[in-house]
């Protein structure tokens, strides 16, 4: 039989390390790359294909969720499981939105994290038992029935990843590197991004990103 080929997400080496040497105790896994941040993460699934990705929520330069829901635009096939140490219920419908197949905090067991990925892997859902998977897809055909009913929702994706990366503190120039985006076209998203937000100015748009998760 093919390994079930796994790409692994988080910004603490650590934590990596003993995701993988969990995983690599079962003959059928092989994990085939490891991405420090976001962006690496979108890079490293375009390159390896991998069938599943395991992501954290709070990396830098781009959130787990931001990173979940353009790989899944691009890869629809890719299966992406979910460990945070978040339990708020937000976290939880933003990461189902964003194409999420799995969200797991970081101190379940150890057997629910291995069939968690069993499962994605042959295209099933995965709730531990107090998270009832009828109600969940319910809620979540509720909410895109009603629109965008969350201001982030009225983002593009290069106004999110701007978004994170100006929270972060960095300066629009360090953004524009980054993104390899030229200083005017940065300045413009920063503006975009006030205006949608109702927002005036950057200790504003640090505790909005703060609030919804974009940054820990």
């Amino acid at each position: 039989m093919s390994k079930i080929r796994i790409l692994l997400a988080d910004d603490h080496v650590l934590m990596r390390r003993g995701v993988r040497a969990l995983l690599e105790r079962h003959e059928e896994f092989e994990v085939v790359a490891e991405a420090g941040d976001g962006r690496e993460a979108l890079q490293l699934a375009e390159k390896h294909s991998p069938d599943i990705v395991v992501a954290d929520i709070g990396m830098p330069i781009l959130n787990g969720i931001e990173a979940a829901r353009q790989i899944t635009q691009k890869a629809p096939a890719i299966g992406i499981v979910v460990l945070s140490m978040h339990s708020d219920e937000s976290y939880l419908l933003r990461a189902l939105k964003a194409g999420v197949r799995v969200y797991l905090l970081k101190d379940c067991p150890e057997s629910d994290l291995i069939n968690a990925i069993r499962s994605v892997y042959v295209g099933k859902a995965f709730f531990r038992p107090a998270v009832s998977k009828m109600l969940v897809e319910d809620y979540v055909q509720q909410l895109r029935n009603r629109g965008a009913e969350d201001s982030y929702d009225l983002l593009s994706t290069r106004e999110r990843e701007v978004l994170q990366l100006l929270a972060e503190g960095n300066s629009n120039k360090d953004v524009a590197s980054i993104l390899n985006l030229s200083l005017h076209t940065v300045e413009t998203h920063r503006a975009n991004i006030l205006q949608k937000l109702n927002l005036h100015g950057t200790p504003e748009l640090m505790l909005y990103a703060i609030r919804k998760g974009v940054v820990s």
